[in-house]
């Protein structure tokens, strides 16, 4: 399985960057990945702009999960059962999209396969690449039973 990361934007701080890095570079003893980093765009069609290069960067057979507020909540258990369950579905590759900051089209938002949820709360663009890449290593190590996830 290989994992694409579309997000808009930079991880500008550079302590959300190392804490990021860190995370990827774990998450790759696992899993092969790639990132996709879209430019922001601007103005009254921002939604629009971004939305259209977010869908551009995915490949039609794509496994699309769109992190969303009203996605769905799993706990890090039930994120590697899920994973495990594209696994043994033979889903080959799997995009995690973060819009940009007005949120993703309609049209990726219907392209999506799954809307997961970090949390109720809200976080920072550079928070939630953080919260997602390290929950996915997390799901990989109760997956193999490793202990960090206690």
């Amino acid at each position: 399985m290989k994992f694409q990361f579309v997000w808009v934007g930079k991880t500008r701080d550079k302590n959300w960057a190392a804490l990021q890095t860190e995370y990827l570079e774990r998450l790759s003893h696992f899993v092969k990945f790639e990132i996709t980093q879209l430019k922001d765009a601007a103005g009254p069609t921002q939604i629009d702009l971004e939305g259209n290069e977010i869908l551009a960067s995915l490949n039609q057979s794509t496994f699309v999960i769109l992190l969303d507020v009203k996605g769905r909540p799993l706990s890090s258990h039930e994120l590697a059962g899920e994973i495990e369950r594209w696994q043994g579905r033979g889903i080959r590759e799997a995009a995690f999209v973060i819009g940009g900051a007005k949120g993703v089209s309609s049209q990726v938002a219907e392209r999506a396969d799954l809307a997961l949820s970090l949390s109720f709360l809200t976080f920072t663009h550079e928070m939630a690449r953080v919260t997602l890449t390290e929950q996915l290593y997390r799901a990989f190590t109760i997956i193999k039973g490793f202990p960090y996830q206690k």
